[in-house]
């Protein structure tokens, strides 16, 4: 009876620790991804936007999906091995920059525990049955204004959005990195356009940036979302 016992705790403590530990509470975490949802998408087609797509997070190398464009740390991090298991995952959502010092994640981090249990049990949802990723509400990239096609399709010239950037780059970090304000470098070039053009209708509420997007025309916005989005 006491070799069965042993078997089963050894067979217990092989197995992947993020099928096996309780973290929290689904429903609420649901809430919590609210805030990375600006950047992430998650559920059936989601795609890799400001931030990689979070499907199938858990237990994926670190930078491991082909094709995005990932910090440098990030890399060397994946690289070097780290792979987002449920402590990194923790160590990571409270404080980005402790874990991987140069990720470009503009995020401050979930100081409540509670809070990164739940974000993370709702993740978890996401990573276990790769054939069947379940339905979620639209994440990221949230339409708030249309433009007209021939506005998105605009070519923006990535010199010209160089030499407009100088009033940008005194408030916004080139590497990536977050003071309290966002980062805007490496965004989808779209994303950026249609921000612009939300805080130039003043869709989006902030009165420096709608007057900054106020001063510029369709062709400069499409040259700035050019320069931030070449940024390594």
């Amino acid at each position: 009876m006491r070799l069965a016992s042993l078997l089963a705790a050894a067979l217990s403590m092989a197995a992947p620790a993020f099928a096996q530990t309780p973290i929290g509470d689904a429903d609420a975490g649901k809430t919590v991804f609210a805030q990375c949802s600006a950047c992430h998408e998650i559920g059936q087609g989601a795609k890799s936007r400001i931030g990689p797509h979070l499907n199938e997070l858990f237990g994926r190398k670190a930078a491991g999906i082909d094709g995005f464009r990932y910090s440098k740390s990030l890399e060397r991090a994946g690289a070097d091995g780290l792979v987002w298991t449920l402590d990194k995952l923790d160590a990571y959502l409270e404080n980005p920059r402790v874990l991987v010092s140069g990720t470009r994640m503009s995020f401050r981090g979930l100081r409540k525990k509670k809070d990164r249990d739940d974000v993370l049990a709702y993740l978890r949802a996401f990573s276990e049955s790769p054939a069947n990723i379940p339905e979620a509400e639209p994440t990221a990239r949230k339409v708030e204004v249309e433009l007209p096609p021939e506005v998105l399709a605009i070519k923006g010239d990535v010199a010209y959005g160089e030499y407009l950037s100088s009033e940008c780059k005194t408030c916004h970090q080139l590497d990536g990195s977050d003071a309290g304000i966002p980062s805007i470098t490496l965004w989808p070039e779209e994303d950026f356009v249609l921000a612009m053009h939300a805080y130039k209708q003043k869709i989006r509420i902030h009165p420096v940036m709608q007057m900054m997007a106020g001063r510029l025309s369709d062709e400069e916005i499409a040259a700035l979302a050019a320069y931030f989005g070449s940024l390594e």
